[in-house]
């Protein structure tokens, strides 16, 4: 299947299916609302059919954009966006430590016929001005299969650190409330993905709150539209390396909910704080793939084997 690229320069690059529906904007314009961790983010993410899969600025979490990468505890500065959590105190609105990322320039854009591959420089900063870390990251996408209503979504990230002193990596969890690690790649669901199904390697049921802090090779979400009578279903997966305790930085764990909001993340320092030294680098790699229908395990560890990394 031939894919269409568009960009609009200074504000977001699309992709179309054959059939002219948009299934990626990847938005990297500055964001107005400081308070909101300026980002960029793909939204609207669409499966081949057109069903839209991802929220953007919810009521109830105004920063929560589609999908972005994120950081919300990181030596003491909040690059999640919204309130930051200080221990004793609960969440708190607190403009200072909200930091962003400027998108500095794309350094290659390669447009196939079969797959869009781009490479991203950024800048994180925290508030006040100060420059922090940079970032290398990849966006591609491929394997669009009208067959299985299935197309991938690459993403990836090396971050540096080009401060003069350690950062410090860690969640809300890592500073005392339970259950709260999000922070690393996140996704945010549409309303209508409230109450889906979550699901993970292995033979046993189990829901987001069973699978709330769990590692696994990928965990999916599945859920049933409004109005257009129909499932869609959203896999996450690790590269190998993200997994391999020899290679990655930081063991990785799964930051989900169904209810009260949709939402993954593939948290990075769910339960410990992680330090990065100045001028050392690390980096990870992961895949969602965004299908039509209500997928089960079977289905989605077979499409997931035919997908080489």
């Amino acid at each position: 299947m031939s894919i269409r690229v568009s960009h609009v320069h200074g504000e977001h690059l699309a992709v179309q299916a054959p059939d002219g529906t948009e299934i990626l904007r990847y938005v990297y314009r500055p964001d107005p609302d400081p308070f909101e961790s300026p980002k960029p983010y793909a939204h609207p993410v669409r499966t081949l059919s057109g069903r839209t899969v991802t929220g953007y600025r919810p009521n109830d979490h105004r920063w929560h954009k589609g999908v972005q990468m994120t950081a919300s505890h990181l030596s003491g500065q909040n690059f999640w966006g919204g309130n930051s959590y200080v221990p004793g105190r609960g969440y708190l609105a607190l403009p200072d430590r909200v930091g962003s990322m400027r998108h500095d320039r794309f350094t290659s854009l390669t447009a196939e016929p079969e797959r869009l591959a781009v490479t991203e420089e950024l800048t994180w900063v925290a508030h006040g001005g100060q420059e922090w870390a940079r970032e290398k990251r990849g966006i591609a996408v491929h394997s669009l299969d009208e067959e299985a209503g299935a197309w991938a979504l690459d993403w990836s990230i090396r971050l540096t650190n080009i401060r003069a002193e350690p950062l410090v990596f860690g969640s809300p969890t890592t500073a005392g409330r339970e259950l709260a690690g999000y922070t690393g790649l996140q996704w945010r669901g549409p309303r209508d993905f409230t109450g889906g199904r979550v699901l993970a390697p292995g033979p046993q049921d189990a829901g987001a709150a069973e699978l709330m802090g769990s590692r696994s090779p990928w965990l999916a979400f599945t859920a049933e539209h409004d109005e257009t009578d129909g499932h869609s279903t959203l896999v996450f997966a690790h590269a190998p390396e993200n997994l391999d305790e020899a290679s990655a930085i930081h063991e990785s764990h799964w930051f989900v909910r169904a209810e009260p909001v949709p939402t993954v993340a593939f948290s990075w320092a769910f339960f410990e704080e992680f330090t990065l030294e100045p001028g050392e680098s690390f980096g990870y790699r992961y895949r969602l793939v965004i299908a039509d229908g209500a997928w089960d395990r079977d289905r989605i560890a077979a499409h997931l084997a035919a997908l080489p990394w």
